[in-house]
Parts: C-alpha cells; structure tokens; sequence
C-alpha cells in the first residue's frame, strides 16, 4: 500500500509541530565558517520552534540578520546560538496584538495551514513588511499522479463551504480532502495580503534531525538494525527528500536576494531511488542486513505502507516522487550529501529518551514486516 496523500499531509507540516528539541547545528564540525550576509535584514518568522524554524533562527542569526520569532510559546526553544526575539499570540484566536505597530524586512511563515491566518496576518503586516515568505506543500497540486509536477500545474480545488470558517479541529478531521486545497487558498491569500512580494516555497518530504514523525527515519533506524529488511517495489522507483536544514537555509537566501515567485523545494538533484535510499543508509550505519523486494500489488492485498515511499506508475500520487525542482536549484536550493543527513538523523534520534526510540510512528513493527516476508516466500513458492 504506498504512502497517501493523507499520510503526506497528516505526518508532513502538522506533525512538525510536535519535533522534540536538539542541540541546533547549522554547519558540521570542520566547516567554514557562515559568511555574514551583505545587508542585515529584520526577519519576523512565524512559529520558529517546530522543525525547520529553529534551522532558519541559527541560519539567520550566522548571517549577521537580527531575529524575531512569533507563536503561542507552548513548545520549548532551543538554545538560539545569539539573540532572538519572541513575541506571544494565538493565530486561532486572532491575537496578534504583539505584532502590532512593528515593521520587519522579511516574514517567514512557517506554519499556516488555514486561509485566515495568512488574512488575519496580512491586516497586521500589510505594509510593514517588505517581503513575505510561505511554506506551502506539493499537495496543492490537483494531478499528482505523474512525474515532473512544475510550478505552473493546476492546484486543487477548495469543495468546502467556507475555507475561511475552517479550522485546525476540521482540517485534522478531514485532512486528505482539505489540507491542499486550503493550503492553495492560502497561497492565494497570501498575494492578495501582500501582493508581488510574495514567495510560496512547496516541499515534499522534509527529513533530518528533529523530524519527530519517523517517516524518513524509519529507514535508516531499521536498517542500523539489521537483519532483514522489506524494501517496496523493485528498487526503481524515485523518491524525493530534503533536509529541514537545507530548506530553512534556502529560505534565508532567498529572503536576502528578494527572491519572490513559486517554488518546488524538493530534492536531490540526481535521481534518488529507492534501492539508493537502503544502500546510502547501510553505508552510514554499516552492520549484517539483507534486502528482500516486495512488489506493490502484493504488499497492498496485504494492506501494508512503508513510508515516503510511492510507485512510479499505477498510483494517483506516483509524481510525489518525482516532482520538477529545477526552478528551485536555479534559484539556489542546495543539499547536503544523503550520508550527512542520515548520520545526523541517527544522531539525534539515538539522544531520544529509550521510550521514544522504541516508539514506532511510521511504517510497520518488526513483527508485521516478519509476517509479510514469510507470505511473500510462501507465495513464491506456491
């Protein structure tokens, strides 16, 4: 059974709001150090404590900008390597009075779901700040079903009565129908608040350290594992990821060059299949596995999904992993090598609490995985 729309959706933007708190690295040990940007902007980010926010704070902070970050002050925040700014409210009540009166050169808004928030934050900001940034998701697309999705496809269409009356409780209660229609709503909104100083930033998959929804992490976590491990499909089909600090980064220069348009921030830029995901994370976490190939029809008869993982062919969401990113690199989206990212994933998730770790947020229990292997082989003995 491959990965939803709905599991996309419900694990992507949503879940990131509950990502535990790491150490905050920007750079690896070794590297050069971040150059100052040539002008220091004012940035305002929206929320900036789920999981690519804290990534964009240290970024920011490294290139010389001076930070404020906006929520309700309900998770805790990391410890920022420099000064930040936290300003209080509530989007779903409307309380933004902290914003009042303020300017800024640049918001990022990172966790907005809903056409009203961007609204009520357009009343607010219109007009005080110069450049508005907008993670949006590829789920707006309305054809996901084939490869090379460019910025300029047709968007999904709200059904709804009032997208303006909807909230988080009937987004959750009925994610896979709303969440990418409102989102394309809220991109729309977005350039009627602050007109053609408007960047909308469309990730796919986002992985690495405080992804707390176990999606990517799934992989290299049962491969350090060992033993052997059930890989979907032949091997061949692509998948798309980006590391949260890859794209929190981006996001930064792209505030500072004044970049605006619609971007697909989905990455490599090579083609990464799904054979290449197992082998890359084996060749971090080394030890004794084996890999067994399932095709699709029959892990769907037995109703199982392995995350992040779609069909290249046959599936209404086969172009999830296969999303066109060309805009994106040329404007300047860059990656870290596949290793990096799953040493660093593996890092942070072995510093969870034991309880956490044992948890199982994505994919299947050792035990299922056992189930369906035997089934397979019995099959192919039939």
């Amino acid at each position: 059974m491959p990965t939803t729309r709905r599991d996309l959706l419900k694990l992507g933007s949503l879940a990131a709001a509950g990502a535990m708190v790491p150490a905050l690295t920007v750079a690896p040990a070794g590297a050069a150090a971040i150059p100052k940007a040539a002008r220091p902007l004012k940035i305002l980010i929206l929320g900036g404590t789920g999981f690519t926010g804290p990534f964009q704070v240290a970024y920011a902070l490294a290139r010389g900008h001076e930070v404020t970050i906006f929520n309700r002050g309900k998770r805790p925040s990391p410890e920022w390597p420099g000064k930040v700014e936290q300003l209080l409210g509530d989007r779903n009540t409307g309380d933004l009075k902290s914003l009042e009166g303020r300017e800024w050169d640049v918001c990022l808004d990172n966790p907005t779901s809903l056409p009203f928030w961007v609204r009520d934050a357009g009343k607010v900001l219109a007009g005080k700040v110069g450049h508005y940034l907008f993670i949006s998701t590829i789920s707006v697309y309305a054809d996901a079903s084939k490869a090379g999705i460019e910025e300029s496809a047709a968007v999904a269409q709200y059904e709804g009565k009032d997208a303006m009356a909807e909230t988080q409780e009937s987004l959750r209660a009925d994610i896979g129908r709303l969440y990418g229609p409102l989102k394309a709503l809220s991109e729309i909104e977005a350039r009627k608040q602050f007109g053609d100083r408007v960047t909308i930033v469309r990730p796919g998959y986002i992985v690495g350290p405080r992804d707390d929804t176990d999606r990517f992490t799934y992989w290299p976590r049962r491969i350090a594992q060992g033993g052997e491990v059930l890989v979907p499909g032949d091997g061949l089909d692509p998948l798309q990821i980006l590391d949260g600090r890859d794209l929190g980064e981006w996001m930064i220069r792209l505030a500072e060059a004044g970049t605006t348009g619609d971007f697909n921030a989905c990455g490599p830029d090579y083609t990464l299949s799904m054979d290449a995901l197992v082998h890359g994370c084996h060749a971090v976490s080394g030890g004794r596995v084996s890999f067994t190939h399932v095709p699709a029809a029959f892990l769907e008869q037995q109703e199982v999904g392995l995350p992040i993982w779609v069909p290249r062919e046959g599936s209404p969401y086969s172009g999830y992993g296969a999303v066109s990113n060309a805009k994106a690199i040329a404007a300047g989206l860059a990656f870290r090598p596949l290793a990096t990212t799953v040493a660093d994933l593996l890092d942070w998730y072995r510093a969870l609490p034991a309880e956490r770790q044992a948890e199982v947020r994505a994919g299947i229990t050792r035990e299922r995985e056992a189930e369906v292997l035997a089934a397979w082989k019995a099959k192919q003995g039939d």
